[in-house]
């Protein structure tokens, strides 16, 4: 990664952007010195003639919670988006640059996108659980895959629900719909979806953004549970999430 010794002030560095100038990336050495699950590597990205990311280069530790903490329109959400490639369906969209996940480049042309994307878990702002059963929607990933054994789903349908704290508020209604959940269960059902795939990376995309705030207290305190058991980056404009995920890294 690109260090400098004595970086320019913050005021500074948005002017060199502005102006088109190439800044260096400043990574702190407890970050670099960490295994990386993911490397974003002078990664730059424009909508037709705007570029919105402007070389990105930074490790995303393996284990770790990863928080690209910032204002509302400044790329977080571009960034998280790139990373299982959903701005492939922007038609106007161009990028430069590589990111590797778990030293497979993401952007290589004989890159499976599907087979990408099952190597992640993706949870958005809104909750959206599918319109079927509770224990249907944590094991959607094995049956597309071919899993048919009871036993390994209901394995996994539990150690899932169970990750993301939710087991013993439905374990009597794993068969009920999703949909009559409450909007903070809902989420964590997101969530319980998204981990029961294995994945190398979970990405989240401001996920407490539509929740009241008892429920974004029991997700940010999920959050600070999965880390160590997984690789997590999410999205958040607000640097609330410093005072519970105070042992995380923050961008």
């Amino acid at each position: 990664q690109v260090r400098v010794a004595e970086p320019a002030a913050p005021a500074d560095r948005l002017l060199a952007v502005a102006e088109g100038r190439e800044v260096p990336a400043v990574v702190h050495d407890a970050v670099g010195g960490e295994i990386p699950v993911l490397e974003i590597d002078r990664f730059n990205l424009w909508y037709g003639a705007k570029q919105a990311l402007h070389r990105i280069t930074m490790p995303i530790p393996f284990g770790k919670v990863t928080a690209l903490v910032g204002p509302s329109g400044c790329g977080k959400s571009t960034l998280l988006r790139s990373v299982n490639r959903l701005n492939d369906l922007v038609p106007s969209v161009r990028i430069t640059g590589d990111m590797r996940l778990n030293g497979d480049s993401i952007y290589d042309p004989r890159m499976d996108v599907i087979e990408l994307r099952k190597r992640m878990g993706m949870v958005f702002q809104k909750p959206n659980p599918f319109p079927m059963s509770i224990y249907e929607n944590v094991v959607y990933s094995l049956r597309i895959d071919g899993e048919n054994s009871r036993a390994i789903l209901d394995e996994v349908c539990e150690a899932s629900l169970r990750g993301s704290a939710l087991w013993d508020e439905v374990k009597d209604r794993l068969h009920e719909s999703a949909l009559g959940l409450s909007g903070g269960q809902q989420q964590r059902l997101c969530i319980a979806r998204a981990i029961a795939a294995e994945p190398e990376v979970l990405l989240l995309d401001e996920p407490c953004s539509a929740l009241d705030p008892i429920a974004t207290g029991k997700i940010e305190d999920l959050i600070q549970e999965l880390r160590g058991t997984y690789s997590v980056l999410m999205v958040t404009h607000k640097d609330r999430k410093s005072t519970r995920l105070n042992s995380s890294h923050r961008t």
